[in-house]
């Protein structure tokens, strides 16, 4: 029985069903099994670890940055507050002899419109770079640590090991950023 094992040229992503690792049906348990892909060269393990925590990482800060986006865009507008019952009433004066509303509405600004859509084109501008640039670092740590573990084990990596890394490490970044941004914004 020739065993056909792919090494050398990996191309990406080379994903393969993960049951031949797991299950004996496939014949006795060997380091590499026939019909998988493994990965030896840190430089390859670096890009599947790059592509996939792209690939998982730049939708949520997408996703974030876009919902930053709209709300400096286009904010709520000021007469639509409502009270919840256990706040205090909003008809209560801030200074003696004022009016609430007067307080509450400013005189417009020349060119409003242009500099809150700068401003916020700056806002998802910066989402963006900053996901790019979590993502590329992050894998950069992740990608050669894994590298390192594997080659020191002896090991060969399976193909799924970066999807799963980049999977883990996109939900991560995912607790970091979402109280934080949401109580920002």
């Amino acid at each position: 029985m020739a065993m056909e094992l792919n090494i050398t040229s990996v191309s990406w992503p080379s994903l393969y069903n993960p049951a031949i690792e797991l299950s004996i049906d496939y014949g006795p348990l060997r380091p590499m099994q026939p019909g998988g892909s493994y990965l030896v060269n840190p430089d390859d393990i670096f890009r599947f670890t790059l592509y996939w925590t792209l690939i998982f990482h730049l939708p949520f800060y997408a996703i974030c940055g876009i919902y930053a986006f709209l709300n400096f865009a286009f904010p709520p507008s000021r007469r639509s507050i409502t009270t919840f019952p256990l706040e205090p009433s909003p008809r209560i004066p801030f200074s003696p002899g004022s009016n609430q509303t007067e307080q509450w509405i400013k005189p417009p600004r020349p060119n409003a419109r242009r500099s809150r859509l700068a401003f916020a084109l700056l806002v998802i501008l910066a989402f963006l770079f900053l996901s790019l640039t979590g993502a590329v670092m992050g894998a950069a740590v992740v990608g050669f640590v894994l590298a390192g573990v594997y080659k020191a084990g002896g090991f060969y990596m399976s193909t799924w090991v970066p999807f799963v890394w980049a999977v883990i490490q996109s939900l991560v970044g995912l607790l970091a950023i979402w109280p934080s941004i949401i109580n920002i914004i």
